[in-house]
């Protein structure tokens, strides 16, 4: 959901993005934000990123940012359990001492991380980002939020996509062996002939009476 606030002419509506590298004129890298959803799923006893990537159209323009984390379980309320507003806070709950921050030093990447994620994490996580630019006549507010679904397993699953390359990678495995025990058939079965041939060829030329032999050989032209 992207609002904008009603002193705000502008439409700053970013685009959806992760972070890529984009190759200038000068052949040089330069870093492109691209916002990209987070995992959904997480394991029973693993750290996991809650990624929310708020980019910057104009990122030369300054602007103050401030973050709000809200956890909300199944069938409950929204409960604030961090705070990014110059200083990190963390709120007393659930997650206390298991939240870290992972956001970027230009607050275009106010992602956070739950360590030793349990069961009774999962739930719906709401990101809240309000940022207020600094221009010299007006300073309008923009504000976003990114909801995030967690649900938390106690064993990894089967991913069907690294199932499905496992297949064709013994697929194609099979078919390149039987390809290259075709070719090695054939290529006995070649050379055997081209033996044949030569052991009848040079038993014909023994049979030759010797007087016929000198007969064949070519005269030679003064």
């Amino acid at each position: 959901m992207e609002l904008l606030h009603p002193r705000n002419p502008i439409d700053l509506d970013p685009l959806s993005h992760s972070w890529q590298c984009s190759w200038n004129r000068s052949g040089f890298c330069s870093a492109v934000c691209v916002e990209v959803p987070s995992e959904t799923e997480a394991v029973q006893g693993t750290d996991m990123k809650l990624l929310c990537i708020s980019c910057m159209k104009r990122e030369e323009v300054t602007a103050s940012t401030v973050v709000e984390w809200f956890y909300r379980p199944e069938g409950g309320k929204d409960e604030p359990i961090y705070e990014h507003r110059k200083m990190n806070h963390e709120f007393p709950s659930r997650f206390s001492g298991r939240i870290q921050w992972n956001g970027s030093k230009d607050m275009q990447d106010v992602s956070i991380t739950v360590l030793n994620v349990t069961l009774n994490d999962s739930g719906i996580y709401t990101c809240n980002i309000t940022r207020e630019f600094e221009f010299e006549i007006h300073r309008p507010l923009f504000t976003s939020s990114r909801l995030i679904h967690l649900t938390v397993v106690e064993e990894a699953g089967e991913d069907f996509t690294s199932v499905i390359s496992e297949i064709m990678m013994y697929i194609l495995l099979v078919f390149l062996t039987l390809w290259l025990l075709i070719e090695m058939v054939y290529c006995y079965r070649k050379v055997s002939k081209a033996e044949e041939a030569a052991q009848e060829n040079a038993t014909d030329y023994l049979a030759i009476p010797s007087e016929n032999k000198e007969n064949c050989a070519v005269p030679v032209e003064e």
